[in-house]
């Protein structure tokens, strides 16, 4: 790569993504697209991370997918390349993620949002699908998890029109987990990760897998599954001690296992 696309840190036990193309308003380059991936894979596999921040800058957190590099491609390159599939790797991170919203998140940024587990939101983030008026639709989700997040007529709205909406309209509708002030946007998602950081990994990994599995399955599959993993957990060493730790009034220690 000819540029730091992304900058990393570790805090404590919290991986951080930050978007670094800010010429381009974090414009979503083959670059920077699979520099996103590989450095969730990285902190997935440090066993002391347990979950991840992914942000912008105060004006975008990304814009969208860059459309020069992709506005003259042919059709037999983008289906044979599966152009945006990279995107099942990202989605299949087992660790909790969240999105740290300022500013713009548009066409792709919105999605790469989406795939977060939650969105943290200020009131001057804008959201939007915009690709109708590129004359395309959506490549990343942008219709289906949108769709799942706010309803089948919100999604249409903007699927269809192109419009933005604020964070304010975005919480409303159930897109934003939580809205807060805009210089407020980080560091509340670093809070949050950082209460997450506090419990057992395994469980976390587990939780995130019962919650996701809600909009693959049935009610009674969903149930099914959500009992069993709960006895499941009654093999670890952190159960014991999370129970524990309640019965006597204390803290718990938990070790991950």
């Amino acid at each position: 790569m000819s540029e730091q696309v992304i900058l990393t840190e570790t805090v404590d036990r919290v991986g951080v993504i930050r978007l670094n193309r800010p010429d381009a308003m974090n414009a979503l380059n083959v670059d920077i697209m699979h520099a996103i991936v590989e450095a969730s894979e990285a902190f997935q596999e440090d066993a002391n991370i347990m979950a991840i921040v992914v942000t912008g800058n105060e004006k975008a957190f990304a814009a969208g997918a860059d459309i020069k590099e992709m506005q003259t491609k042919p059709y037999i390159e983008m289906q044979q390349s599966d152009w945006f599939g990279h995107w099942n790797r990202f989605t299949a991170i087992r660790l909790p993620i969240i999105a740290a919203v300022n500013g713009y998140a548009l066409g792709g940024g919105c999605e790469l949002a989406m795939m977060a587990d939650m969105i943290i939101a200020g009131p001057k983030s804008k959201f939007g699908q915009p690709e109708i008026n590129l004359g395309v639709i959506p490549g990343m989700g942008g219709s289906q998890r949108l769709t799942r997040a706010i309803g089948k007529s919100k999604a249409m709205d903007l699927v269809l029109t192109g419009r933005m909406i604020d964070g304010e309209e975005a919480e409303r509708a159930g897109l934003v987990a939580r809205l807060v002030e805009d210089d407020k946007v980080l560091e509340t998602a670093m809070e949050i990760a950082q209460t997450i950081a506090s419990k057992s990994r395994p469980v976390v990994m587990a939780a995130k897998e019962g919650v996701n599995n809600a909009f693959e399955t049935t009610l009674q599959q969903g149930l099914l599954f959500e009992r069993r993993t709960f006895h499941s957990l009654f093999a670890l060493e952190d159960q014991k001690e999370g129970m524990d730790a309640f019965s006597n009034k204390r803290q718990p220690e938990f070790k991950d296992r």
